[in-house]
């Protein structure tokens, strides 16, 4: 039987989950306005997030590439015709020392965008004062509000900047004069966030628990379990989680409906009674993989299949595996 556990990549399995406008809505909500609901999930439509520009200057001209992970349109109506506001969500890995200046060149390039599309509408100077088609924007034209939420799914605190003052080496005195920009930071490892939708508490909750440094692996794994059993979590919740934080999926559990175990088991089997042993030495592996299979209520044939691709050995030497360990956790 072919192997069936797989790494899910970060960037693909967060921009999946933050697709869904319920998710994207409720997310924002917490981090602009403390969970009150003022973004709808169907005001919101998706864009596209290629962000390139290009950037002229005279004589020069410099293209920019970018490409955002998520970015919708938030249209509404109001007492003043149509609104719109551009939402961004860029899921980070790992501490980024220049995310400022990250963020603020996504966001030029979306506003460089909505400029070029503009502009093309002033084709004459018919209608337009001197400086007006020279801007090819009339002194009345606005573009829309961008705003974008930078989510950091590491496990170290975030000690990078968070304004692009924080990066800058300013003389005394010339702060004031020196323009700023902020970003806006969530921490998956440790936020106060008022979130509704429980798929975004659910994975709020796992996401904290698997970051907390003051757990071990094994620790963590465990509270997941329980809570993922206590609270009925679903399937694509867990998944974002493995994704998110680098956990490998076990799909044999999803394909056989084992949802007790919600795919973590080869992080489990991991630390179980092997925990704290030479990494190399397969027996200790073996004991760790049978005592957890047991905890979880796995068959023998189910265990004896996992020790078979885990350790790469025969169903002999599973099943001798499985008689001496075994018989000591009965």
């Amino acid at each position: 039987m072919a192997e069936n556990t797989q790494h899910l990549k970060p960037d693909t399995v967060l921009k999946n989950y933050w697709r869904d406008n319920e998710q994207f809505a409720d997310l924002f909500n917490a981090a602009l306005f403390n969970g009150r609901p003022l973004i709808k999930p169907e005001e919101l439509e998706d864009l596209d997030t290629e962000a390139s520009s290009i950037l002229e200057h005279r004589k020069h001209t410099e293209s920019i590439s970018a490409s955002r992970d998520i970015i919708k349109a938030r249209k509404r109506s109001s007492a003043h015709g149509v609104e719109f506001v551009l939402l961004g969500n860029e899921s980070q890995e790992h501490i980024h020392y220049a995310m400022p200046m990250r963020i603020m060149g996504y966001d030029y390039n979306a506003y460089k965008k909505q400029y070029d599309s503009n502009s093309k509408k002033y084709k004459t100077s018919s209608g337009m004062s001197s400086d007006e088609y020279l801007s090819k924007m009339k002194k009345d034209d606005k573009f829309i509000p961008v705003i974008t939420l930078t989510v950091y799914y590491g496990s170290k605190p975030w000690d990078g900047a968070t304004s692009l003052h924080e990066m800058l080496n300013i003389p005394e005195g010339m702060e004031p004069f020196v323009n700023n920009y902020r970003i806006l930071l969530v921490e998956a490892r440790k936020n106060n966030l008022t979130l509704h939708n429980v798929r975004n508490i659910n994975l709020f909750h796992l996401l904290e628990t698997v970051l907390d440094l003051n757990l071990t692996k094994k620790q963590a794994m465990e509270k997941i379990l329980t809570y993922a059993k206590e609270h009925n979590v679903d399937k694509t919740v867990i998944m974002t989680v493995a994704g998110a934080t680098n956990l490998n999926i076990d799909y044999n559990a999803f394909e056989k409906g084992d949802g007790d175990m919600y795919t973590l088991f080869n992080e489990i089997a991991k630390e179980g009674k092997a925990e704290g042993k030479a990494e190399g030495k397969t027996e200790g592996k073996a004991e760790g993989i049978i005592e957890t299979g047991l905890d979880l209520g796995l068959s023998e044939n189910d265990i004896l299949e996992r020790l078979q691709k885990k350790l790469g050995i025969s169903l002999q030497k599973a099943q001798e595996y499985f008689n001496i360990f075994g018989k000591q956790m009965a």
